[in-house]
């Protein structure tokens, strides 16, 4: 076997290997594999293992030579970029050659490879940290939130208003004809929730169960519908239930309902602290996390090689059409496109090259104590932590995703170590993402 490198100029991260690979050796395993296969072969009018070996190469023959063609090829090109000391990025296109020594097979291999990366200094990136101590009041809010999310609701025989629920009937026509989606039986809605074309909560508060009632909306010209979009509509509905809200008191069987075996209230708000500090801590990493990267974007500028996006953009596909299944949509019909995850694929392609690098040239590989101490963190949210642990060593796969965010927190935990960082005190509801 005889290999040679050639030139090229473009893209940077392309090779080419000229290699030539004797047909001798082809052939010699192309017939070690139709002796095996004679050993077996059935075939009408002989017994197994009997087959004469002119017909096992008649029936046999293309399939045994294209098998040993791409072994034979795929050894020499191994060798080859082993030889030479070449990362390989993706999978090579092997193209034969015409007009060579007949008595060899030349084939040429185009590849990428991965790209040399030396990681920049970090000293000059800012990083903004924040800071937040949860105390009584936060405990106090969450605990408001958690009976919102709790709430009942009453019957009531008065007109609808504030956040009352109304089981409604109604019909909708544009230009007296109905339309897909503009009728409704029993459906029930939440005034002021916003959930319902603009105007049409407002126009039902202050009806009572059996009342009826018309008027006409405009749908917005930005509607997810195209076929109503800027139309109006009038709507005829009937209210049949009006409902208030009842916020559960905090007592021992609010407590229960959390998780507090025996309602013991105290117990209650320690746990809902520890919770709050566990959120609290993971989205204040997230936030320190999400800057580090791009820290680690802009100071790294990195060639890519164009089959890792390629690969890592089928691979979004392929989960956004998994994602699409689960919910009972058909991914088919959605047309989902490899292309419109290139910017994603781009970014994840090149953290990864950059991370990869950091941890290689820093020591910052996942010790296994580490990464007990994330999945008994992940585990403390759940009833049984233990058994959530031993879910998590019997599952390798669940496992090995621990091990890539600890080696994620080794390299954030570096960049701080080296960055400047400045402490910023932000409040709880920032922090949360609470607008109301």
């Amino acid at each position: 076997m005889q290999t040679q490198e050639t030139s090229t100029t473009a893209p940077p991260l392309q090779r080419s290997l000229d290699m030539s690979v004797a047909m001798s050796e082809i052939d010699r395993e192309v017939e070690a594999r139709l002796r095996k296969i004679a050993r077996t072969a059935k075939m009408a009018g002989f017994r197994p293992g009997k087959v004469p070996f002119k017909l096992i190469t008649q029936q046999y023959g293309p399939q045994a030579r294209s098998e040993a063609t791409g072994v034979a090829v795929q050894k020499a090109f191994s060798e080859a970029v082993r030889s030479r000391s070449l990362r390989v990025a993706g999978y090579p296109r092997f193209d034969r050659k015409d007009g060579g020594d007949p008595g060899n097979l030349e084939i040429s291999a185009v590849f990428e490879v991965y790209p040399d990366i030396v990681p920049a200094d970090v000293g000059g990136c800012e990083i903004t940290r924040p800071v937040i101590e949860v105390g009584e009041a936060e405990v106090d809010k969450t605990i408001e939130v958690l009976r919102k999310q709790r709430t009942h609701y009453h019957e009531v025989q008065r007109s609808g208003a504030g956040a009352d629920r109304m089981t409604i009937d109604f019909s909708g026509r544009i230009g007296g004809e109905p339309f897909k989606g503009g009728e409704a039986t029993d459906f029930v809605m939440t005034l002021g929730a916003g959930a319902m074309l603009p105007g049409f909560e407002s126009a039902l508060a202050g009806m009572a169960a059996g009342e009826k009632k018309s008027f006409e909306l405009t749908f917005p010209d930005d509607y997810h519908v195209k076929d109503v979009a800027g139309r109006s509509a009038v709507f005829e509905v009937t209210v049949k239930r009006v409902e208030e809200p009842h916020l559960p008191e905090v007592d021992a069987e609010f407590a229960r309902s959390l998780g507090i075996a025996d309602g013991d209230l105290e117990r209650m708000r320690s746990e809902v602290r520890s919770n709050l500090e566990r959120e609290v801590r993971k989205r204040v990493r997230g936030r320190v996390k999400e800057q580090v990267m791009n820290a680690l974007l802009a100071a790294n500028p990195v060639e890519l090689p164009s089959a890792l996006v390629q690969e890592e953009a089928h691979q979004l596909a392929h989960n956004a059409q998994n994602d699409l299944r689960q919910r009972g949509l058909d991914p088919k019909t959605m047309g989902v496109d490899p292309g419109w995850f290139t910017e994603t694929a781009q970014r994840r392609v090149k953290l990864g090259l950059i991370l990869a690098e950091i941890v290689k040239s820093r020591g910052l590989a996942a010790r296994p104590e580490q990464v007990r101490a994330m999945v008994d963190d992940f585990a403390q949210s759940y009833e049984d932590p233990s058994e959530v642990v031993r879910w998590y060593y019997a599952n390798h796969q669940s496992l090995a995703q621990v091990e890539a965010l600890v080696i994620e927190d080794n390299v954030v935990d570096w960049v701080l170590e080296n960055a400047r960082v400045t402490d910023t005190p932000v409040s709880f509801d920032e922090l949360m993402g609470n607008t109301a």
